[in-house]
């Protein structure tokens, strides 16, 4: 278990991390848009690990070359092209963050042995104000779900779940452009895949209709009326369609694009949970973490940059560091997510595929000690996680990159504590 007063992510980063702080959020009414955002006051953010040190007597590894950063870092070249280089380039400077206060412990039991950094309690302002806006935004403009939902609405405790994984949301309005999408992402779940109706007959047609209010038909003026209309006859599809209404007006044209492209991969793992599901197979446990690395939360931390109002830059996003470092926090948080939800998931009807669930079958170990695995499994994600982003901070710090990994860090942070405390929704087995 980590020390809750110290934590990895708190040890060292390059020079240039200490300079581009993360920007804080205003407090009260000032952060709801009744006037200019209050000068933030907020925990300091969290700060990218160092790599493990090398064995006593051996020199350190040299860090191999990698042509495309370097051509990135290194920047154009001829007349006209001085101020274009992205490492020289500076961002407004933000205000330095307070020192860090230790956490108070949070609601909810941790799992035993799970590595993870405590965060502090969110801001309970922005907490209440994001309740509201998102159940006004369910109710009154997309018709979410019916009267007897409502209480499983509100103890998806999704305001509480947003704030804590975006600490450097300028506003209020920026912490809903993450509200929306994964509120509406969870319908798409629950309504086509799983609780409310859900099953994997059909699925793939519905996802790809869904899936055309992120990404729109491009098609003739007389069938595109159908097409709109289709827009609003569910709520998975309402959901979306509004959602990424919202999140475009914020978003830049590459940031959307990706979103887009994190959402098709959703979709695809969501496809591919279903077809096991129809021909009864379990898969082999590196399978089943494929599956995951696609049906995951990967939507939600790769707009860490637009909730935050700024952008990672689309060349340096799509660096293959980069893209294991998203990676790795996806796939850790998501194995998050099957440790808290397995009790909540043998409770319900048929076999539903968690890790410890097919640890267990297919390497014929009692439901404890598959649980077990499942938690070294999530620690060794976490800390290659870690490593990798401490290695590409170094590699290449850039302002944007590393405040998109401290952003990205706070979310894996902020998703474990929702799961943690979300004592609605999730219990532990009794295991220890």
């Amino acid at each position: 278990m980590p020390d809750p007063g110290s934590s990895p992510l708190q040890s060292s980063l390059p020079a240039a991390a200490a300079r581009f702080g993360t920007h804080g959020h205003g407090r009260g009414i000032e952060a709801f848009g009744g006037g200019p955002p209050a000068p933030p006051v907020l925990p300091a953010p969290p700060v990218l690990p160092a790599a493990p040190p090398a064995p006593a007597g051996l020199p350190a590894p040299a860090r191999t070359p990698n042509p495309a950063m370097e051509r990135i870092l290194r920047g154009p070249s001829g007349l006209g092209t001085a101020g274009l280089f992205l490492s020289r380039r500076e961002e407004p400077p933000a205000p330095a963050a307070e020192p860090a206060e230790q956490a108070e412990p949070a609601a909810g039991r941790p799992v035993p042995g799970l590595y993870h950094h405590p965060v502090p309690e969110p801001d309970p302002v922005r907490v209440e104000e994001v309740s509201r806006r998102i159940k006004e935004w369910a109710v009154d403009e997309v018709e979410l779900y019916p009267p007897e939902w409502e209480d499983q609405f509100d103890g998806f405790s999704v305001g509480r779940y947003m704030v804590a994984c975006h600490p450097d949301a300028p506003t209020v309005d920026h912490l809903m452009i993450a509200t929306r999408l994964m509120v509406a992402e969870n319908v798409v779940d629950d309504c086509y895949c799983e609780d409310h109706g859900g099953s994997p007959v059909g699925l793939g047609g519905r996802l790809l209709l869904a899936h055309t209010a992120l990404d729109a038909l491009h098609t003739t003026k007389e069938y595109a009326p159908d097409w709109e209309e289709s827009l609003h006859s569910d709520a998975p599809r309402r959901a979306y369609r509004s959602a990424m209404e919202y999140f475009t007006r914020e978003a830049t044209a590459s940031q959307a694009d990706r979103y887009r492209h994190d959402m098709a991969r959703l979709h695809l793992g969501y496809l591919a949970e279903a077809a096991w599901a129809q021909t009864d197979y379990v898969p082999q446990v590196w399978e089943y973490l494929a599956m995951r690395q696609f049906n995951n939360f990967r939507p939600c931390p790769t707009i860490t940059d637009t909730v935050g109002g700024y952008e990672l830059p689309a060349d340096l996003h799509a660096q293959p560091a980069v893209q294991r470092v998203i990676a790795l926090a996806g796939n850790a948080t998501t194995i998050v997510n099957d440790l808290y939800s397995y009790t909540k998931e043998l409770a319900g009807p048929g076999r539903h595929l968690n890790l410890p669930v097919v640890v267990a079958e297919q390497e014929g170990c009692d439901v404890r000690d598959a649980y077990l695995k499942a938690v070294e499994v999530h620690n060794d994600l976490m800390h290659a996680f870690e490593a990798e982003a401490a290695e590409l901070a170094a590699a290449c710090p850039v302002p944007s990159v590393l405040r998109f990994l401290r952003g990205v860090a706070a979310w894996v942070d902020g998703n474990h504590y929702w799961h943690q405390t979300n004592t609605y929704r999730y219990s532990l087995p009794d295991f220890w």
